[in-house]
């Protein structure tokens, strides 16, 4: 039995070093797509698109790890949360993998066109930088199950809506203004929305954290969440 109990632990500890695994791609993926927006790096472009299928791989993959320890070891309580949660949260990473392919392919565009200055293309890379940040502390929150962390960053995701916005609102007034930017400025706007879904993944991601430690079902309670960022309330098993 004590055999079959260290088994199925490092089953579980497998499954999570997984998952982490893949999130630490997907951030590199990131960081690399808003980088090559800013110089221009044709091979750093491709290579993000390139390595989507990675990711894609690493989805299916921990899938059906998943699916397995589930019927093996039928697991129970927080163990049963674990599995559940890291289902949804594979989801969520592999979709912003695909965000990072997007701004990836859309800055191929605007180079491939002369890369068009535009000032707030400068914010967008601002809010880019965000979102890596954003991921990389919630993939440690959720190495280290840290449901306060997790709480912090759901109430920062507002960061990035806003940043979102501001970057619509001065790309609407560049096209009114010079009718020749709109292209471009429509390319900026895909870059800004795929940041802004990032950061939502992102928040995704805290709250399943939450829901592993604490057994709370967070999302789309803002008001809950945002207790789990200044103190934890008491454990569930």
């Amino acid at each position: 039995m004590e055999h079959l109990s260290r088994q199925y632990d490092a089953d579980l500890e497998a499954l999570r070093s997984r998952v982490l695994q893949m999130g630490g791609l997907v951030e590199a993926q990131i960081h690399a797509a808003v980088e090559s927006f800013g110089t221009g790096n044709a091979e750093q472009m491709a290579r993000v698109c390139d390595g989507d299928r990675r990711v894609n791989d690493y989805e299916v993959e921990i899938d059906d790890a998943c699916a397995h320890v589930v019927a093996r070891r039928q697991p129970a309580a927080r163990d049963l949360r674990l599995i559940m949660a890291v289902s949804k949260i594979v989801t969520d990473i592999e979709r912003a993998g695909d965000e990072a392919e997007k701004i990836a392919r859309m800055a191929r565009q605007i180079h491939a066109r002369g890369g068009l200055q535009i000032p707030c293309a400068a914010e967008a890379r601002q809010a880019g930088q965000l979102a890596v940040a954003m991921l990389r502390r919630v993939l440690d929150a959720l190495a280290r199950l840290d449901a306060a962390e997790a709480g912090r960053i759901i109430a920062e995701d507002a960061s990035i809506d806003d940043a979102f916005r501001g970057i619509v609102r001065q790309l609407v007034t560049y096209m009114m203004e010079d009718p020749r930017t709109i292209s471009t400025a429509l390319d900026i706007v895909w870059i800004a929305k795929a940041i802004e879904r990032i950061g939502d993944h992102a928040k995704n991601i805290a709250e399943q954290v939450i829901y592993i430690v604490h057994g709370t079902d967070v999302r789309h309670t803002v008001r809950e969440a945002s207790r789990y960022g200044h103190g934890e309330p008491d454990g569930a098993e």
